[in-house]
């Protein structure tokens, strides 16, 4: 498996091992070894998601404030782009973002720690997202960012109108968001 560092420390790209012919492919998605390798975080991944999402749909940008959730994202079905916010007040890269493009074709996965809001619009007419999570989903402690905060300045994919939840819709800015020491 290749990592590949983004512009923030600690959040990472992979691209795993593929080996494919005409009767199909194989890769290993997840190996606890070598995670730990690249990584050097020795986490237990408790909760896996599978969410479906139609050309347009923005979710995020999510996060808990407690039980922060570290996030192994990848498509297996479609495209996206992928967004990590740091919200760690104490960190040189607090209010700095990191994006890719994950898809069906690329394989890649984006690694998202915990302290990070996460979210990512589909570019293709469908994406299935799978996601691995370090902690339980806690509903209590979650929270969100607006998506098109101008403090954040995210570079969204041009040409695509976002299609947001109400609760996403409704997210505060940035600068009124809680945050992590």
């Amino acid at each position: 498996m290749q990592v590949i560092t983004t512009e923030i420390p600690g959040v990472l790209v992979f691209k795993p091992k593929f080996f494919g012919d005409e009767r199909g492919f194989f890769m290993e998605s997840f190996n606890r070894r070598t995670w730990l390798e690249a990584t050097g975080v020795d986490c237990d991944f408790v909760q896996d998601n599978h969410s479906r999402s139609r050309r347009g749909v923005l979710r995020g940008l999510h996060y808990q404030i407690r039980q922060p959730q570290g996030k192994l994202v990848r498509v297996v079905a479609g495209e996206v782009f992928d967004v990590a916010v740091d919200l760690r007040r104490s960190s040189p890269a607090f209010g700095k973002w990191a994006g890719v493009r994950l898809s069906a074709e690329n394989k890649l996965q984006f690694w998202v720690p915990p302290g990070f809001a996460h979210g990512f619009m589909v570019l293709s007419e469908e994406a299935d997202f799978l996601y691995k999570a370090t902690d339980y989903y806690a509903p209590e402690h979650e929270r969100a960012i607006i998506w098109n905060d101008p403090q954040l300045d995210i570079s969204w994919p041009a040409g695509i109108t976002p299609e947001l939840s109400a609760k996403d819709s409704e997210a505060p800015l940035f600068r009124d968001a809680e945050v992590f020491d």
